[in-house]
């Protein structure tokens, strides 16, 4: 039989000397009984430690809570300041303007808020708001799941409670582990010592809602305040104090409609891109997403949603945002949005920031110097972004004459038809497609487009060549060839490469868009930065912090507040260097010897003009070695035609926009070679060291010659922007020249400016040739 296994009684092993149950020696200790005893004392400590830790963490942040009150951080707001470039050579840059919220906000009472504007905020940011605690794990659960279906970031799941402390603590610039932490605690502990209404009221005294806004009171009185300047402009209360009948003729936050409601609360994600003077579409469909959230939750009624998404969203024309602190409002303005957007508000106007800019105030000064000259007391107003080259900085920007009656920044926001100025793009598509530019086409009256989409060509005055190259075809904007040469290499990739050059626009690609006829106009800004892409040869150039991902930088550096950034350069080929050689080449020759002669300077110079149907809009946009500026010229509250504003003839984009560029450019090498001379060196590139802004006017240079350019005349009017799928308008002829007129004399004062435009655009395609 086998042997049967032994039965192990036990594993313990005796200690020497020690006696057992039966006289024998005892067992000895478990050893796993000592390692539990020491893994629970250990724990033990820990507990008493965690406890210890999130007592000491719970009564800071007891100590915390009366600092988040609107009276404390109201009190403890530091402004921030932003300064233009240095002056000169070892000086401190120059102050242009401070960013207060405190100046412009109105903190108010539970009482004097509506209820569709506590309803609207609480569907669209934190439906639960009345149920958690402060904090949502639901919501939070939600919110990741979310995410891991999305594969990104979806869904937040911070509560109004979790914003109202995030922004309260933000002007600290610590984003840290434990700041969130504690900001977690601080939310938590807040429900606990705050009524829900009062974590509401003081939330939304907090939030920033673009445009200057700062506070739910600024921000109905900005978006739908009254007309009248006495009740559009409160008296605002002292530091500290909340608003009163006696400081407020009357709470424009208490009235609120359920759409005006919608449209604040929808813009609190983000101000810039639910902005109705940006994108009054974006708006309403944003507004029109609350409105649907608060009839679902039974916040509204049906008859009253209806009647909400029937409103329309304010124009930029209706919008009064408070008037800044600023010697450049139009370029501070536009910057301010790029600092929220990067630091949040409460750290833009109370952290005490100190944000060095690219402005040039010696250039900005000769801008408005060029456009009052030749444009004051005509009528037409202008719009001008001049940026540096090698960098990419905007150093001079013109968004209109007068921005507490104006605010509409015609260089950022001003989206008006470019005509001919955007052929330069079809251009570097057919010189990167291997074009020559001595390749001959056909000028002659064309029919072009796929059968159903066919459109005629003209030129001005039927006035063809016969045979044109591409070279003589660009110096005198013929639209007969660059008609057929857009349609060869494709509109679609026309468009693609416009956007890589640095336009942000999504350009149509309708045939009209060959020369220039597009469904949304282009800003100056756009225009000036793509142009830059051109004069760099190729090589877009953007920076860390630019007003946008791959665009134009504004900012140099930002301090203060725990932050310290520093813009650095970046930079992407768009397309090669010999293209870009020979495109060069080309436009310059629109200046020596085509339609841009007027911005001739005596040096390299090279742009296209452009003018649209019924002479609309007229542009000039052009580099030399350092700057690229784009100039527009036109009536800002509409598509007015400027048909004797020249002397009594038209204006086109080789009149008034061309003279513009050529005073600003002849006046930087006046500043430019001077520069150089002050910093003892022969480089004429350098700008490094700018002398301080001049308090006397420059010593005007001799202004050029006016223009021979010829330009259209379109007896039929302006005709609609073209649909993508739709036969594009047979576009104006391309014009022969006109006699040369005398330049105007220079007024002393500026133009009054009128009211910004509706809609940004300009109709139709190209009508006006250069």
């Amino acid at each position: 039989m086998p042997e049967s296994p032994t039965k192990v009684l036990s594993s313990h092993v005796p200690a020497p000397g020690a006696s057992g149950p039966n006289g024998g020696p005892p067992a000895a200790p478990k050893p796993k009984l000592k390692k539990l005893r020491l893994t629970f004392i250990l724990l033990g400590l820990c507990s008493l430690a965690i406890v210890s830790t999130v007592f000491g963490m719970m009564m800071a942040v007891a100590s915390d809570l009366p600092k988040l009150e609107n009276k404390a951080e109201f009190k403890a707001a530091e402004n921030s300041l932003v300064y233009s470039m240095p002056t000169s050579k070892g000086a401190s840059p120059a102050e242009l303007a401070q960013l207060t919220g405190n100046n412009n906000r109105i903190l108010v009472e539970a009482s004097e808020i509506s209820p569709n504007i506590k309803h609207a905020v609480i569907a669209i940011e934190d439906k639960r708001f009345y149920e958690h605690e402060g904090v949502d794990y639901k919501g939070i659960g939600r919110a990741l799941y979310q995410d891991v279906l999305a594969g990104s970031a979806a869904q937040g799941g911070s509560t109004i409670t979790q914003q109202f402390v995030k922004n309260a603590l933000a002007a600290q610039g610590d984003r840290s582990v434990f700041q969130k932490l504690r900001e977690s605690a601080l939310a938590y502990h807040l429900e606990r010592e705050w009524s829900k209404e009062k974590v509401l009221t003081q939330y939304l005294n907090s939030v920033y809602f673009g445009n200057g806004a700062y506070g739910v009171e600024a921000a109905v009185r900005t978006y739908f305040g009254d007309d009248d300047a006495d009740a559009s402009a409160p008296t605002t209360p002292e530091p500290g104090a909340e608003a009163s009948d006696d400081d407020l003729d009357e709470h424009f936050a208490l009235t609120a409609t359920p759409a005006e409601a919608a449209l604040l609360a929808g813009m609190i994600a983000s101000p810039s891109m639910y902005d109705p003077a940006q994108s009054s579409a974006r708006a309403t469909e944003r507004r029109d997403q609350v409105l649907v959230r608060m009839r679902d939750q039974q916040l509204i009624t049906e008859a009253e949603y209806q009647e909400a998404i029937a409103t329309e969203v304010p124009t930029e024309k209706e919008i009064d945002p408070p008037q800044p602190d600023s010697q450049q409002p139009y370029f501070t303005s536009w910057l301010t949005q790029q600092l929220v957007d990067r630091y949040k508000a409460p750290a833009v106007f109370s952290g005490g920031l100190k944000v060095r800019t690219t402005l040039d105030p010696e250039l900005q000064y000769a801008a408005e110097q060029a456009i009052s000259g030749r444009l004051a007391g005509v009528g037409p107003s202008a719009s001008l972004v001049a940026i540096e080259n090698k960098t990419g900085e905007v150093k001079a920007m013109v968004g209109g004459t007068d921005f507490e009656s104006l605010p509409f920044n015609l260089a950022t926001n001003g989206q008006r038809q470019p005509g001919s100025a955007f052929k330069p793009f079809t251009l570097v598509r057919a010189l990167e497609d291997g074009v020559s530019p001595d390749a001959t086409y056909a000028s002659q009256q064309k029919v072009l487009g796929p059968p159903g989409r066919q459109f005629e060509v003209n030129n001005y005055e039927d006035s063809y060549a016969g045979v044109a190259s591409l070279r003589s075809a660009t110096a005198t904007s013929d639209n007969s060839v660059f008609a057929e040469l857009g349609l060869d290499v494709g509109t679609k990739r026309i468009a693609k490469l416009a956007n890589e050059m640095g336009v942000r626009t999504e350009i149509s690609t309708n045939p009209a868009m060959t020369l220039g006829g597009l469904k949304e106009g282009l800003t100056p800004l756009e225009m000036a930065y793509a142009y830059s892409t051109i004069a760099n040869k190729g090589l877009r150039v953007s920076g860390t912090l630019a007003s946008s991902r791959g665009g134009p930088v504004a900012i140099e550096s930002v301090n203060g507040g725990g932050r310290d950034f520093q813009n650095e350069k970046v930079t992407e080929r768009v397309f090669s260097e010999e293209v870009g050689e020979t495109a060069h080449e080309l436009l310059a020759g629109v200046v020596t010897s085509g339609t841009g002669t007027a911005a001739e300077i005596g040096e390299f110079a090279a742009g296209k003009t452009g003018t649209t149907e019924n002479y609309g809009d007229a542009w000039f946009a052009g580099f030399n070695e350092e700057l690229t500026v784009a100039i527009w010229v036109g009536y800002p509250d509409k598509v007015q035609p400027m048909e004797t504003e020249y002397a009594g003839g038209p204006v086109a984009g080789g009149t008034y926009p061309a003279e513009i560029w050529g005073d600003l450019m002849r006046q930087w090498i006046v500043i430019r070679d001077r520069r150089a001379e002050e910093a003892g060196t022969d480089d004429e590139e350098s700008t490094e060291d700018v002398p301080a802004a001049p308090t006397e006017p420059i010593e005007p240079v001799e202004a050029a010659p006016a223009p021979t350019e010829p330009e259209p005349v379109d007896p039929a009017g302006e005709a609609p922007a073209p649909a993508d799928d739709a036969p594009a308008p047979a576009p104006a002829p391309d014009p022969a020249p006109v006699p040369e007129q005398p330049a105007p004399t220079p007024a002393p004062a500026p133009a009054p400016q009128p009211a910004p435009p509706a809609d940004g655009g300009a109709g139709g395609g190209e009508a006006a040739p250069e």
